[in-house]
């Protein structure tokens, strides 16, 4: 099977769980009680990110402190989600806006590492949230999905005290 067809097949439980509910604090609740760290959903999404930028097929770009790709564009497979995979370590990134949301797999490669202040699990940003998305505590990856596979980035400089997901 083809690595993307084989990722697409191990996000389809996720991918059903998400359909076309609200992108709010409720499914936040929600991804991360039925699919926890731990659990086989999830360890198999962790495996998977890994092993696709390890072995080169999700073609990550970038530096040591952030690369990233689109790895599955929005289509009706994937509930008309877009898929992107980064590599974060300690790093404030680009500000960007949420149109319609964001929908993120926070995965640790160094232990305690955290995402915009976040450990391991998932975390949900509503329609119309924006940040700079953030790294600390070491490397970890991000997989997040976008509804249409929309992202505004803004000129907006990062400050003291930035990364909230509602500035």
């Amino acid at each position: 099977m083809q690595p993307k067809v084989q990722f697409l097949a191990t996000l389809r439980p996720v991918l059903e769980t998400i359909g076309s509910q609200q992108l709010d604090a409720g499914l936040d609740v929600q991804l991360n009680r039925d699919f926890p760290p731990g659990s086989p959903v999830f360890e198999d999404i962790r495996e998977a990110c890994r092993a696709g930028a390890e072995d080169g097929w999700m073609q990550l770009q970038g530096d040591a402190s952030r690369r990233g790709a689109r790895v599955i564009e929005p289509a009706a497979e994937s509930a008309g989600l877009s898929v992107d995979v980064v590599e974060l370590a300690d790093i404030v990134g680009p500000h960007h806006r949420h149109p319609g949301g964001e929908i993120c797999a926070v995965l640790p490669v160094t232990a305690g590492a955290r995402f915009d202040g976040r450990g391991e699990g998932w975390t949900v940003y509503p329609p119309g949230s924006e940040h700079w998305p953030s790294a600390e505590g070491g490397r970890l990856r991000v997989m997040f999905f976008l509804p249409g596979g929309v992202i505004e980035y803004t000129d907006r400089v990062a400050s003291l005290g930035s990364g909230s997901a509602s500035e």
